[in-house]
């Protein structure tokens, strides 16, 4: 069987050189989760190492660090303090700061839950950190409290909704996922950041450029692939790629996935753990066609 083309707008990355090291593929931070849901950032953690992220550290409240260090010995965990709803308070912002200063990205919200002090906390991160951030899950949904969301960020920002989140972000409750997207791309545009709209064929936009994700399939329907996703797109910003071209690449790696796994598993059956499993397939089959341009 021929080899088929990458497509047409989706990101050529090189080669890993010969005399790299960790250091070359970026220090990730990964700042989530919360008493009952440790799994969330664990997974976006895992799937940071697996997107190629050189070193990978998970920020999470101390009462649940344990439990995520557990789920995976390649990252690193960083305790911050637990509140008394068990979520991260918001005095944490000083321990994290010293984390934030040796990052090359940062990604904010799986597992995260919701508290005022992780309202003013995401606020915070959203207008100080000068590095490219992406926002997800709970972290949107703070942002969206917020009286201007999107205003007001200090760097490059990626936020990754679905349907419901983005409604909220905007203040239209019963949107249509057609005019969610012509909104999303008029969003990214007036506020300069990349907006990766979940969904059949996600839509990947900056207000300048458009990207509809090819690969994917209803087997993504279930808890904890968002994660995995914001774990990939996190490990490319890592790696240095712009906001706009590490989420076109996430999204087609993460929805490549979820397609090879399927031969082996089902759609229905499928979950976020499995989609882990097939990212090294998805990323074997980008290289396969990337190599194959070049001969």
């Amino acid at each position: 069987m021929p080899i088929q083309p990458l497509p047409t707008g989706l990101p050529i990355i090189a080669p890993r050189a010969a005399d790299s090291h960790k250091g070359t593929y970026g220090r990730a931070l990964l700042v989530g989760g919360s008493v009952g849901m440790p799994g969330s950032i664990s997974l976006s953690g895992q799937a940071c190492l697996k997107g190629g992220a050189g070193l990978v550290t998970l920020a999470v409240p101390d009462a649940i660090i344990n439990t995520v260090a557990n789920f995976e010995p390649s990252y690193m965990t960083w305790a911050l303090p637990t509140d008394r709803s068990g979520h991260i308070p918001l005095h944490a912002k000083s321990r994290l700061r010293e984390k934030l200063e040796a990052s090359s990205c940062l990604a904010v919200g799986p597992g995260l839950g919701q508290s005022q002090g992780l309202f003013h906390l995401v606020g915070h991160l959203y207008e100080t950190f000068t590095g490219p951030m992406i926002i997800d899950a709970d972290g949107l949904n703070l942002l969206s409290l917020r009286s201007a969301p999107l205003a007001g960020r200090a760097g490059p920002r990626v936020i990754t909704p679905h349907l419901g989140e983005f409604r909220r972000l905007v203040g239209k409750p019963h949107l249509s996922m057609e005019d969610a997207r012509d909104m999303a791309s008029e969003l990214a545009g007036r506020q300069k950041i990349t907006v990766v709209l979940k969904g059949p064929k996600t839509l990947v936009t900056d207000g300048q450029r458009h990207w509809h994700n090819p690969t994917g399939n209803p087997g993504l329907a279930t808890g904890g692939t968002g994660d995995v996703l914001t774990g990939l797109i996190t490990a490319l910003l890592a790696q240095s790629l712009d906001a706009y071209e590490a989420a076109v690449l996430a999204v087609f790696l993460h929805g490549l996935a979820a397609d090879l796994a399927i031969e082996t598993t089902t759609q229905a059956g499928l979950t976020a753990t499995d989609l882990l499993s097939f990212v090294e397939a998805a990323w074997r089959d980008y290289e396969s066609r990337r190599d194959h341009l070049s001969t």
